[in-house]
């Protein structure tokens, strides 16, 4: 089940909503707020799994297994297994054998997860391939068994892990409610495609939150503004790209591969943030308020502004607790890029099982280290226009060998577009795939990928606090300009899901 889906939007959510605030309604009326907060929280926990299992089904325990286990190594590093209560650890203080046992059976229980679920598959084929290149294919093995890859793996379980860490590190106290714990991981708005929720960032709204009418309004405001760009831009422009991407090497023209490049920008941009606008309005109707995962990358002025504003829970992820770890920049230049090109390694890995994306972490990682030398810097610094054309190519370049099958087919693309092309023959010419609603798509997707809009609506209200006359019949407007406006893509949203529209996620797969 995935959220532009018309079984979300019209059985799932107004169901599990309706219930969630009948149970929530004790506490708004004064009476006593903890119980019906934690039965809050236990509703949210089963209605999670529920979602998990519809699409998952037994692959759920994975999952809870994992809850499970860094839960115990929560108290275990915090000495909340014994009947004393459980104290937050001081962020100076040595640690015990005991409490460096279970920071690493955390981390070893789930990067096992990841390590067989997500990456054995392309270990097998890898080693299979590397056998053929050397000519002893014969000794490869063909009859392992295909392991299915299950969703969301790659966030649940940084998520998780990422609790055991702060609470070894003395910077979030240890819980003893399991359902609040096991609620905060398997959070239906953010389990499969993220953001990447730490718990400093809800533990006190998993115990002490209200729920609001400006809060739940501003959630579906959120969410409705999400479902249109993954709905209105991201499938609309996915035609087109897929087809594109699929289209006989031979038949790859230099106009059809920059649409295929820009048109995926496009998408994958809308795709994943759309998603993240939709996680963080769900969140906010539940009483939750998770950290924004994107701040308009596509006007980054360098690759490191770039990683800045991109997918920012897991870029500030994998700076606090593997980048700073390593040593970050605080060693010399050569330990400094060593460390990049470690995390990007990483990064790249983490995003699929296949060695287009180690390369494509890679390339990422190439670029921050160069730009931490001086002359690049300060070139960048002071020629802002060149700084985010660069950036722009550079980006469109990574997001080519992000998308391609092959490596073969990333340098087919790269040199069509620098007007290179081998094409031997042509069966689709551009305008096949610029049709009018891709071209309206990407005329959408230009407006919305730029702060243009937070900018008119920030002058708007500036104007507004000055006609002190008007003021109210102003703001009157302005909603109600709102209400419309939200109505409308909405209406448009469904009626697009409504005749099966192409709705591929992207992050599914990472």
């Amino acid at each position: 089940m995935v959220f532009s889906s018309t079984e979300f939007l019209f059985l799932f959510l107004p169901a599990v909503l309706t219930f969630y605030y009948l149970l929530y309604l004790p506490a708004g009326f004064g009476l006593r707020a903890f119980p019906w907060r934690r039965a809050c929280n236990l509703f949210l926990l089963l209605v999670s799994l529920v979602f998990y299992f519809s699409g998952e089904q037994w692959l759920v325990w994975i999952v809870i297994a994992s809850t499970l286990i860094d839960y115990v190594c929560g108290l275990v590093i915090a000495g909340g297994d014994k009947a004393s209560p459980v104290a937050q650890l001081p962020i100076e203080g040595r640690r015990t054998t005991r409490q460096r046992f279970g920071l690493c059976l955390s981390i070893c229980s789930n990067m096992a997860f990841l390590g067989v679920f997500k990456y054995f598959n392309f270990g097998i084929d890898s080693y299979n391939a590397l056998l053929v290149r050397l000519g002893f294919g014969h000794l490869g093995l063909y009859d392992v068994m295909q392991i299915t890859l299950p969703l969301g793996i790659s966030f649940y379980t940084f998520q998780s892990m990422s609790y055991t860490i702060d609470v070894y590190r003395g910077k979030v106290q240890a819980t003893r409610h399991f359902i609040d714990f096991a609620c905060y991981v398997t959070m239906f708005p953010q389990l499969v495609a993220g953001p990447i929720v730490r718990y400093s960032d809800v533990a006190k709204e998993l115990a002490h939150r209200t729920l609001t009418l400006s809060s739940f309004s501003s959630g579906v405001t959120r969410f409705v503004i999400g479902l249109a760009k993954k709905v209105l831009i991201a499938n609309v422009v996915a035609v087109p790209v897929d087809k594109i991407f699929a289209l006989p090497l031979d038949e790859v023209t230099a106009p059809i591969a920059w649409v295929g490049a820009v048109g995926y920008a496009f998408q994958i941009y809308f795709d994943f943030s759309g998603y993240s606008d939709m996680a963080i309005g769900l969140g906010r109707m539940f009483g939750f308020n998770y950290r924004e995962n994107f701040n308009y990358p596509y006007v980054a002025r360098s690759m490191r502004d770039f990683w800045r504003r991109w997918h920012i829970s897991l870029s500030t992820w994998f700076r606090d607790y593997l980048y700073v770890p390593l040593g970050g920049n605080r060693g010399s230049p050569v330990r400094t890029y060593s460390n990049l090109l470690v995390v990007f390694f990483l990064c790249g890995l983490w995003h699929g099982a296949e060695w287009t994306f180690v390369v494509w972490g890679l390339y990422h990682g190439l670029f921050l280290v160069a730009e931490r030398f001086g002359p690049i810097s300060r070139l960048l610094d002071r020629c802002r226009i060149l700084g985010h054309f660069y950036t722009l190519i550079g980006i469109l370049v990574g997001w080519v060998l992000f998308r391609a099958e092959s490596f073969w087919q990333a340098y087919v693309f790269l040199r069509a577009m620098v007007g290179l092309s081998a094409f031997t023959h042509v069966s689709f010419s551009v305008d096949y795939f610029l049709t009018r609603d891709v071209c309206l798509a990407m005329a959408l997707g230009c407006l919305c990928s730029t702060p243009i809009w937070p900018a008119v609506m920030d002058r708007v209200s500036r104007l507004v606090e000055r006609e002190k006359r008007w003021r109210r019949m102003l703001l009157q407007t302005g909603a109600l300009v709102l209400v419309i406006g939200l109505i409308g893509l909405m209406a448009l949203s469904a009626m697009a899901l409504s005749t099966g529209t192409y709705n591929p996620f992207i992050y599914f797969r990472f």
